[in-house]
């Protein structure tokens, strides 16, 4: 049968034809279209099978008949499509708003361990958490809830989890494969008479070379570059010359103040740094052991080149001058006297951040790192001292946000950030380890702010493994404010260090302390009381593990 393209009424369905204005008579198909007058100007053809009307319409040349036809539709049929699309677009709406406020729309879940490229030359400036290959789905609803006995219930789910697993220390030969270079570097013997691990290494370069001219330190911060051109002009009065060869003296720290991020770590530094004893890096927190050495400089702009050990070594040579002083002497000579000059490191990222290790690393057990910081630092350094100064994990976290936000802070929006992260530190746990959770990066890059950073248990245990009890010394930053003579007492006398004068232990202990919080920041006043609840209760199996490993109370923080 044939049909005028601009007679719509054909093409309705037989029981609609006498409800349609056009229609003149039931064997209408036969009559001649009334706007063509019969002529054929463009025809279409069916067979008996009904034609869609959709179909038609996307063809037809007259849109100011096309949609004669609709009017034809019963009213019920009409009000059903408005309806369908009215509910789907508040579905549609409702996904929108509810992913993009968190930051998961049409993104996949950040927690499952897939392949990652180990070739730093593949990242660019995308944030690490972007190199995953495979995600799983998240199991628990990240909806974000003000009210808090539905955030109590996430943070039971956490606590049911919680299983403080001892961790199998790789041997050395296995670390000797990952790190070679830096075992080719660093000998397994040192100095005899230096209670630093120091050791004597030939320098092939000549008189006209400058020796820090690759350093990568110098080269990517201008603010150490001053540091820098000071050692060149002393670094050729300090060659020691043997046969014909140049040797110069290299060193690693004694003893490194490891963590935590704010908690007092920089007060610390300032002060024992008085000590006429005590030498530090030429940088304050270098950051190589868990950054640079993987060519990590700010985590949101990916990876440059690696730092080599020669680098970080640059850092003490300094401190190596004056002790080959000491060593170089004709009473030292003569004596076999030791230097009592120690050198330190303070980088508060030690403790905690493996966050670089799924990149390099590819051996991992259920998603947790076959290789930490303290195993490296103690194969060259079995006999390091390692300090660790926390402070209660609740206010530690709210410091951290105010320091690290950059806009909108308010009590409020920390309250929303702690409950965000709470649940995803939640569904992590469903499928991992407390461990594999802990240094997981993308994790740790999708939380709002750093929960992980104050379970210090979980770090602590680790560096357990590998280092005796009496080689790590813990302070809490609340005896340290109240009382700074008794802490740095401690530190010397774990330290080993020699008697001060009155007036060199008052110019230590009386000091104003450093790192306080910012002026901006004081006028925001406490966090929430409910988030102060929230927090304690997540923290509170971690600082009751705490304080049993350290058989000390005050490490479960009740009157704080």
């Amino acid at each position: 049968m044939r049909h005028c393209i601009n007679c719509c009424i054909h093409l309705l369905p037989n029981d609609l034809h006498r409800q349609c204005f056009r229609c003149r008579g039931a064997d209408h198909g036969n009559q001649k279209c009334p706007l063509c007058k019969g002529e054929s100007k463009v025809a279409l053809y069916r067979d008996s099978k009904q034609m869609k009307l959709f179909a038609v319409l996307e063809v037809r040349t007259d849109h100011g008949e096309n949609w004669n036809g609709l009017f034809c539709l019963k009213k019920g049929k009409i009000c059903s499509l408005i309806f369908g699309l009215v509910i789907m677009t508040l579905v549609m709406a409702s996904y929108v708003l509810t992913g993009a406020k968190h930051g998961l729309l049409l993104l996949p879940s950040p927690f499952h361990y897939g392949a990652f490229a180990s070739n730093p030359s593949l990242m660019d400036n995308e944030s690490l958490s972007d190199m995953k290959d495979h995600y799983q789905p998240s199991k628990i609803n990240v909806s974000y809830v003000k009210d808090y006995p539905s955030i109590k219930l996430i943070i039971d789910t956490i606590a049911s989890k919680i299983e403080f697993i001892t961790r199998q220390h790789p041997d050395l030969e296995e670390l000797r494969k990952q790190e070679s270079h830096m075992f080719s570097v660093i000998p397994n013997k040192f100095l005899p008479n230096s209670k630093n691990p120091c050791w004597y290494e030939e320098y092939r370069g000549n008189t006209t070379t400058d020796p820090y001219t690759t350093n990568s330190y110098a080269l990517y911060s201008k603010r150490f570059r001053t540091i820098f051109d000071y050692l060149r002009k002393v670094f050729w009065n300090h060659l020691y010359h043997y046969k014909d060869k140049h040797y110069r003296l290299r060193c690693l720290p004694h003893f490194y103040i490891i963590g935590q991020p704010k908690c007092g770590t920089t007060d610390l530094y300032d002060r024992l740094r008085l000590h006429p004893d005590v030498r530090f890096s030429a940088i304050k927190e270098p950051h190589w052991w868990t950054r640079k050495r993987f060519g990590i400089i700010r985590l949101r702009d990916g990876f440059h080149d690696r730092y080599p050990v020669e680098d970080y070594l640059d850092l003490f040579d300094l401190a190596a001058h004056q002790i080959q002083g000491v060593l170089q002497s004709q009473a030292a000579k003569e004596s076999g006297k030791m230097s009592r000059i120690v050198i330190g490191e303070a980088s508060a990222s030690t403790m905690w951040d493996n966050n670089a290790w799924i990149f390099f690393y590819d051996n991992s057990t259920n998603g947790e790192p076959p290789f930490l910081i303290q195993d490296f630092i103690h194969a060259f350094q079995p006999n390091a001292k390692l300090i660790i100064m926390l402070r209660d994990p609740v206010e530690r976290l709210y410091s951290d946000y105010l320091y690290f936000a950059s806009a909108n802070k308010s009590a409020e929006d920390f309250q929303e950030k702690v409950a965000e992260s709470l649940q995803l530190f939640g569904n992590c746990l469903l499928d991992y380890s407390l461990r594999a959770c802990v240094y997981n990066n993308t994790l740790n890059n999708a939380m709002p702010v750093r929960l992980q950073v104050g379970l210090y248990v979980v770090y602590l245990l680790d560096w357990l493994t590998v280092f005796d009890k009496d080689q790590i010394l813990v302070l809490r930053l609340e005896d340290h404010a109240s009382n700074v003579k008794y802490t740095m007492h401690m530190v010397f006398q774990f330290l080993d260090l020699g008697p001060l004068s009155e007036k060199q232990e008052a110019l230590i202990t009386k000091s104003p302390a450093s790192n306080t919080r910012r002026p901006e920041d004081r006028s925001l006043g406490p966090m929430l009381p409910t988030t102060k609840a929230i927090l304690r209760d997540f923290y509170r199996p971690f600082n009751t593990k705490l304080a049993q490993v350290l058989f000390d109370d005050a490490f479960l923080w009740k009157r704080t």
